[in-house]
């Protein structure tokens, strides 16, 4: 086996291969284009053979093409987080910083860590991911216009007062318009109107966008939604970030993908004490984070029975939500795995004919 590292970039991607001892066998440096990804596949075919694994650092807005070209060739291919690969650098013998270095450390890494996570380009969930993307960014762009046009307010009246986020809802933005059009005439009058106009358009565009996820996640993933806390915009987040659950073998994997897997943190008598990880996909961990925490508001439900139960063991509040955290995504796991089987049966399964 043969593992090819590559560092991508945005109109180069450089490929250093590496054979079973991590001894550097061949480097390749290709355009950033499909014909220089078949370029680099044809390269590493004709000197390697066949037993071949792609690991590639996980820049997807820089690696996506080159995945998918991978993928359609047939060929296996890793995600290498950034972290991991920096760490593998800066212990390599090799000083400095450069893109075979750096590639090179992409391979050592993959080949160090077999159990890595697959990259799969699955089209519901990449669409997922894509929606959920551009609906945070509204909500941003919404944001800070909203900040903007109370500070206008404020200019006009300090003594004005709009209700902490209302401006989301369309009583209270036809309330503020009324307002705003029975002030005097002025510039700052004029340009609170065109953001308040400008939080209207982007408060449609939101709803639309999460009109269109409800229908996508009740298809993809209807179980999702029946978990305690996890609504609709949490369980896009979800499956758009986890790429696919059958990438991940088991629950454990799924876990360190995401930064909740603990991390130990203790030496001679201090045994068993552990920290949570500050690396790891942080979309995952906070969509499982506000699980975590709505379930311990709820009163009757089986997750804030379980942190009860940890906290009577002694556990503080910190340590027993991390035990929630680990729990939540192992429930999360299963349940994409039985929905992600139970949908690829489904479409499976041939329509009979009335004969």
């Amino acid at each position: 086996m043969v593992v090819v590292g590559a560092d991508v970039h945005k109109k180069t991607h450089t490929f250093v291969a590496i054979d079973e001892r991590a001894r550097k066998v061949g480097t390749k440096t290709v355009p950033a284009t499909t014909t220089g990804h078949h370029e680099a596949l044809r390269w590493a075919r004709r000197e390697f053979g066949d037993a071949l694994e792609w690991a590639i650092e996980d820049c997807r807005h820089l690696s996506a093409r080159l995945e998918m070209d991978l993928l359609a060739a047939g060929q296996v291919v890793v995600r290498v987080p950034p972290k991991m690969m920096a760490q593998t650098r800066n212990s390599a013998r090799t000083r400095g910083k450069s893109d075979p270095i750096d590639a090179l450390a992409v391979a050592r890494a993959a080949l160090s860590e077999p159990d890595l996570p697959r990259a799969t380009h699955d089209q519901a969930s990449r669409e997922l991911k894509l929606l959920t993307d551009r609906r945070d960014t509204l909500v941003k762009q919404r944001t800070a216009t909203i900040n903007s046009l109370l500070w206008r307010v404020h200019e006009l009246d300090p003594e004005h007062e709009i209700a902490a986020g209302s401006l989301d809802r369309a009583k209270h933005q036809q309330a503020l318009r009324a307002w705003l059009s029975a002030q005097p005439t002025s510039v700052v009058v004029e340009l609170a109107l065109d953001e308040l106009d400008d939080i209207c358009a982007l408060t449609t565009r939101i709803t639309e966008f999460e009109k269109r996820l409800a229908g996508l996640v009740a298809h993809r993933a209807p179980a999702l939604l029946a978990l305690p806390g996890c609504a609709v915009l949490t369980a896009a987040k979800l499956v758009g970030e986890i790429g696919g659950i059958d990438r991940f073998a088991t629950d454990a994997q799924l876990a360190r993908h995401a930064g909740i897997a603990p991390i130990p943190v203790w030496s001679g008598r201090t045994e068993g004490r552990v920290r949570m990880t500050r690396s790891g996909n942080r979309q995952i961990n906070c969509a499982i984070h506000r699980i975590a925490v709505t379930q311990i508001r709820l009163k009757d439900s089986l997750g804030r029975k379980f942190y009860e139960k940890k906290k009577g063991e002694g556990m503080s509040n910190r340590e027993a939500l991390r035990c929630l955290k680990r729990h939540l995504i192992r429930t999360v796991f299963t349940t994409l795995k039985n929905t992600t089987h139970h949908v690829q049966h489904a479409d499976a399964t041939p329509i009979a004919t009335a004969a």
